[in-house]
């Protein structure tokens, strides 16, 4: 929903001028409990109810040729329940506006897709998620669009791969697999200088620990179906953008009939009111275990931005408030029957390819067979590992049985 609208109501009152002992902006954890809630105009109900609704009845012809300025007018297009969860990544992301769809997947090329024209050419970090590079390979190479992959590290130093034709500049922060981070503020000063469009992968901060609209960025995409979420049981992709570029992306999925089920839109506008405290505990207890992590004899490097030596540390530093509970380390090279030992036995990690809920995972990894602008060479297996919300004692006591199953050989 527009930004002008997203201020109407906080809580059945008004919200632009929140009444704030110590005045400024709502701290994240305030504004997620309020922001999106019409309680007065659900009879009191202090969630948005499910709207299932496809038609949209209007009870006079002057009402139905009047439709395009109903805020509600045919389910795909929204219907309180997507203006709810729009109005609250909206405020999470300080954007103009917000589009959902239906999967993380979906938000990523949708972003791309609404600056893709035949001729253009789109700069793509090296350490992208696997899905998107693929999308950039197949799909874009068939709208025209060329692309350029380039080092996750390089920061100014990515002025050389512009071309006149340049329009738009992807960045992850940090990268998913291998956690390198980006020099945010000096990328967004290239593309600022040359009217080039900046999005960012915004999942791992989920709009908390990082606001990249308030830096210059274009796009914050987010993968909601992680945190946001937080429960693992739901697929939804946020599109967050700033004035300049919100019109052209909501036209854009508009024209591809993206829209998303009022039950998945219900359960991520649920898990987004406990956001702050959910990623404050990942925060703290993978930070806890990444520490144990670098103690270990296996344990080669650890991946993790937030910790003071990361080759991203000092970026991290400069833009973020916190750090979330998904990190990597390389564990020293290991015959494949002997990491399986360590990870079949495990009891509170389980092994799956998303992350962002409540319960940790483990899995191994292989960054290198992706990557073409720069090599992966760790010096053994990287693994990525999300931190959940259990004990993260308990966590640790799980990794030392794996590690010990891996030095004997057997599960």
């Amino acid at each position: 929903m527009d930004a002008s609208k997203m201020t109407e109501t906080l809580n059945g009152l008004p919200s632009g001028e929140p009444d704030l002992p110590s005045g400024g902006r709502m701290t994240d954890e305030t504004l997620l409990c309020h922001v999106g809630r019409r309680s007065r105009d659900h009879f009191g109900a202090v969630n948005t109810p499910v709207y299932r609704a496809s038609t949209i009845l209007f009870p006079t012809l002057a009402e139905f040729d009047a439709k395009k300025s109903a805020a509600v007018r045919y389910g795909r297009r929204g219907t309180p329940t997507s203006h709810s969860l729009e109005e609250a990544v909206s405020a999470l992301e300080e954007a103009a506006g917000t589009i959902l769809t239906p999967s993380g997947v979906m938000a990523i090329t949708g972003a791309l897709l609404a600056f893709a024209e035949p001729g253009a050419h789109f700069l793509i970090p090296d350490n992208v998620y696997g899905t998107c590079r693929n999308f950039c390979e197949n799909a874009l190479k068939s709208f025209g669009v060329s692309v350029t992959y380039y080092d996750p590290a390089c920061g100014a130093g990515l002025s050389s791969l512009i071309e006149p034709n340049t329009r738009l500049i992807w960045i992850e922060a940090p990268g998913s697999q291998t956690f390198e981070m980006p020099d945010i503020a000096a990328i967004v000063e290239l593309a600022r200088a040359r009217g080039i469009v900046m999005a960012i992968d915004n999942t791992w901060a989920a709009g908390h620990f990082l606001k990249p609209l308030t830096l210059g960025v274009d796009i914050s995409v987010q993968a909601g179906t992680k945190y946001l979420g937080g429960h693992s049981d739901v697929m939804l992709g946020t599109i967050s953008c700033a004035p300049s570029v919100y019109q052209r992306v909501r036209n854009f999925t508009a024209y591809l009939g993206m829209c998303v089920g009022p039950d998945d839109v219900y359960l991520v506008l649920r898990g987004i009111r406990t956001l702050p405290l959910r990623l404050k505990q990942h925060y703290q207890s993978g930070l806890k275990v990444a520490e144990w992590l670098a103690t270990r004899p296996e344990v080669l490097k650890i991946l993790h931005p937030a910790r003071p030596g990361d080759p991203g540390h000092e970026q991290w530093k400069r833009h973020f408030t916190g750090a979330s509970g998904l990190f990597g380390f390389v564990i020293k090279p290991v015959e494949r029957a002997r990491l399986a030992a360590m990870v079949d036995g495990l009891k509170l990690f389980g092994m799956g390819s998303s992350w962002g809920g409540f319960e940790s995972l483990l899995i191994p990894t292989n960054p290198a067979a992706i990557r073409t602008a720069t090599r992966w060479e760790p010096g053994g297996q990287t693994m990525r590992i999300h931190v959940g919300l259990e004990d993260p004692d308990e966590l640790i006591a799980d990794l030392a049985r794996g590690f010990e199953r891996m030095a004997a050989g057997r599960a």
